[in-house]
């Protein structure tokens, strides 16, 4: 990881403007190169036509660098997921947590390069005691607001709420990097959206002061979609 001197972000003369430059400068790379693996702070200043020791005046390191240039993304898919569980109301809450996880489903499937750099790219590597300040904290806070207010409105949860923003999360993400690895069709997205609900009424209860009890023996339209890909013909198996 690359490091350097640190603070006084104004004394190149730039500031600001400076900064903003710096931060599009990472954004034009990473989204050439599709990683932050070959990001240095001296192709970085290559791209902004400065000396790379002035790019520390704005940035502690890589680390922080990346951070910036995705934070943006990061809250482009925060604000479609609060705008998605506001449009339910505060009288559904886990009308709320379902479309908080359908948004961030959609934003995987119709921003699939964004999303591989936000999720599945390798970052530069942190300390621990940094990764609570990386930009995606802002998707883990929304899901647990919304599981938050399933409990405070009486609605039964499988996990305590930490864990249950963190399952389902983790859920979501591995649901979509497979959608990415093995299928990329549009058509698919109802069956992402359908596990997407899955996952949800598998950590919330369906209704306020009801025990939880999770599904089980029953056929949803998710389950027979799935059960209809994995029995679909080989390519040279014969057509009977």
């Amino acid at each position: 990881m690359e490091a350097g001197p640190t603070g006084g972000g104004q004394r190149d003369g730039q500031g600001p403007r400076r900064r903003r430059e710096i931060v599009a400068a990472v954004q034009r790379l990473l989204g050439e190169w599709g990683s932050s693996e070959r990001l240095t702070m001296r192709a970085v200043a290559k791209e902004v036509g400065i000396s790379a020791p002035s790019i520390y005046l704005h940035f502690q390191d890589k680390t922080e660098l990346v951070w910036a240039a995705l934070e943006d993304r990061y809250g482009e898919l925060a604000a479609q997921m609060a705008a998605a569980a506001l449009d339910c109301g505060d009288e559904d809450p886990r009308g709320g947590v379902r479309a908080r996880a359908r948004a961030y489903c959609r934003f995987a499937l119709g921003s699939p390069g964004h999303y591989r750099l936000m999720f599945e790219a390798h970052q530069p590597a942190a300390d621990p005691s940094r990764i609570g300040a990386h930009p995606a904290r802002r998707i883990s806070a929304g899901l647990r607001d919304g599981l938050n207010s399933c409990a405070e409105h009486g609605f039964g949860l499988s996990l305590p709420v930490e864990q249950a923003a963190q399952t389902l999360w983790a859920g979501l993400h591995g649901m979509l990097s497979l959608h990415h690895s093995l299928y990329r069709d549009e058509s698919s997205e109802g069956l992402v959206l359908q596990l997407s609900d899955g996952l949800v009424d598998s950590l919330v209860a369906r209704g306020p002061n009801v025990p939880f009890r999770a599904a089980s023996g029953s056929e949803t339209e998710a389950s027979r979609r799935i059960r209809a890909l994995r029995n679909a013909p080989e390519p040279d198996s014969p057509q009977l």
